[in-house]
């Protein structure tokens, strides 16, 4: 579990990072080209997470034991980049349930310490 936290937690910051800098751009574009905010903001989104994902070759399927298509590991990356605290919310909730899968598997003398 150590492993899939480590391996994810650079995809999680520069998700914070992708939500700042739309943060920072939202009252420009509101102020300039208020009609065509929204789709400027999500292909700015898009185009620096996937710069990002590639760059730093981030991935979020890879440390979930997926790794036949790369260049889908490579967009879906992307994808949850660009969606903010949103996916890294349903991510934390992937990682509970992946907890509690694991507790039922072991016997009672190990689930006390943990």
């Amino acid at each position: 579990m150590n492993q899939l936290i480590e391996a994810l937690a650079p995809v999680l910051v520069a998700s914070f990072a992708i939500q700042q800098l739309l943060e920072l751009l939202d009252p420009i574009l509101d102020a300039v080209i208020k009609p065509h905010k929204k789709w400027i903001l999500s292909v700015v989104a898009f185009v620096v997470g996937l710069a990002l994902t590639l760059a730093l070759g981030l991935r979020i399927l890879a440390p979930l034991g997926i790794t036949r298509f790369p260049w889908v590991d490579v967009i879906l990356t992307t994808l949850f980049m660009t969606g903010g605290t949103k996916g890294i919310n349903d991510l934390i909730k992937l990682i509970g349930y992946k907890k509690e899968e694991a507790k039922i598997d072991l016997d009672q003398a190990q689930m006390a310490r943990v």
